[in-house]
Order: structure tokens, then C-alpha cells, then sequence
């Protein structure tokens, strides 16, 4: 039988290596109760060792709060690029797409160079204005309030009716968090409204995200794991996080 001690170390072992741990699972591991590892848990995040949640728990608190675009161009800029560029790369010859807004998708759209035709239909501002100097892109602007921490389009004037009147190959959107409990998360609610109509018109899925936005959670839930297709991310992301996100049918494509 471990000492309190003992569990106490393999807890935050397993927390450091894994980025996200549920009690049930650390309790098979040590052949203890439930009860057992939920009051180790409840200690460990009274000395600010560790954060609960609904049966796990995280190395800091994982509520993302709603900051602007300028802030978030500012973190993980080097990964975000690669991402950018690497997402770029999916794009087909006349394809017709659907680009949300946040930092990694401004990145996304300054590496894209069309061969042939591009249809855009995005909700940025940025992106528009960007795509528009492209001779061979086609971008429909949808309208609305001008968010400006996002410098986007939201509400309920936003055109969302537009999507009743087209489909598209593809949907490239970012996000504040990525959870197995909770999905994928964004911390502006008016934004999880308009990225599931796109979604709706879309085949295919495509996330793209750096590895800080792991075991992290919005206010606003977008959908489950399952529900996106393809994640663009960075190497840095956790191998358990890999291996769940490949369970839910999800492909995984590494930036380099």
C-alpha cells in the first residue's frame, strides 16, 4: 500500500506526463478507492499543485478567458506559423472554402497561394482584406457587428442565411480550448453560434490549433472531438492527446 506521499508523487507524475488525469483511472492504477484519490485530489489543490474538474484534473485552471486578436498573435507565434503554412497546403485547385478568424487562421490565410480559382467565405475582416489582393481568390464577406477583439463578424445580423444557399469543401477554424470531456471550446458565444452554421455547410472539418489550447476550456462549447475532421497542430502536442484524438476518427497533422 503507497504512502500518501507516494500517491501523492505518482499523481503529479502522471498530471506532468499526461497534461489531464481522471481520478478513476488513477485509482485502477494504484488499486485504491475512488474516494481515496478524490480527497489526494482535493489536497493537492489546496497547495495549488494541481486544478479539479468534473473527475480530473489539470495542471492550471483550463477556462480561457475572451482576449483579443492582438493578444493572442502574441503567444506561440513561430508555432502558429508553421500551422499556418502547413494547413495551407490542403487547399485544392477551385475549391471552395470556409475561413473563420482568430491568430492561427490570420496566419493560415497569409500563407495561401491558389492553384486555380478559390472561393472564401469568411466572417474576418482581416482575412477578407488579405485574400481580396489575390487575383484568382473570390471572397464573399459576411456581414454583421464588427467584433473587435476578433475583428470578425458576429450576431444575430450576421448573414447566416447565406449558408442556406451554397456548400463548401472545407471549414478552417481555430479555437481556445481542446478537451476529451468537454470538446472543442471557444470563450465568445456568439462566435460557437456562427462557427456551427459553418460547419453545417461544410464536408469537411478542419481545426487548427497549437498545442497550448490542450486541456484548456471555453465558455462555449463548438462540438465534440469526433465532429471535426482533420487537426492541424504543432509537435508539442501531449502523445495521449494524439492517441485520443485518433480514437475519435480524428486526423492528426503535425506542423514541422
Amino acid at each position: 500500500m503507497l504512502s500518501i506521499a507516494e500517491r501523492h508523487k505518482f499523481i503529479l507524475d502522471a498530471l506532468q506526463q499526461q497534461g489531464y488525469i481522471r481520478i478513476g483511472d488513477i485509482a485502477a492504477q494504484l488499486g485504491v478507492t475512488v474516494v481515496t484519490i478524490r480527497k489526494d485530489f482535493k489536497e493537492l489543490e489546496k497547495r495549488g499543485l494541481l486544478y479539479r474538474t468534473h473527475g480530473s484534473a489539470s495542471p492550471v485552471n483550463p477556462l480561457v478567458p475572451d482576449r483579443s486578436v492582438f493578444a493572442k498573435e502574441q503567444i506561440n507565434r513561430e508555432k502558429k506559423e508553421k500551422i499556418g503554412q502547413a494547413a495551407a497546403r490542403l487547399i485544392e485547385p477551385d475549391d471552395s472554402i470556409i475561413i473563420a478568424s482568430g491568430s492561427t487562421i490570420g496566419a493560415f490565410a497569409r500563407y495561401i497561394q491558389p492553384n486555380g480559382h478559390l472561393n472564401v467565405v469568411t466572417p474576418s475582416l482581416s482575412v477578407a482584406t488579405q485574400l481580396s489582393r489575390l487575383d484568382q481568390v473570390n471572397v464573399i464577406q459576411l456581414g454583421g457587428t464588427v467584433d473587435p477583439k476578433s475583428l470578425s463578424v458576429r450576431g444575430a445580423y450576421t448573414a447566416l442565411d447565406v449558408f442556406d444557399f451554397f456548400s463548401s469543401s472545407k471549414l478552417f477554424f481555430g479555437a481556445d480550448g481542446i478537451d476529451e470531456e468537454h470538446g472543442i471550446t471557444t470563450s465568445n458565444l456568439e462566435e460557437v453560434l456562427l462557427t456551427r452554421r459553418m460547419m453545417s455547410a461544410a464536408t469537411k472539418t478542419i481545426l487548427l490549433a497549437d498545442s497550448s489550447k490542450f486541456s484548456k476550456q471555453g465558455f462555449g462549447k463548438i462540438c465534440s472531438l469526433e465532429q471535426i475532421d482533420t487537426l492541424v497542430t504543432d509537435e508539442d502536442i501531449p502523445e495521449t492527446t494524439l492517441h485520443q484524438l485518433e480514437e475519435q476518427g480524428v486526423e492528426v497533422l503535425i506542423a514541422r
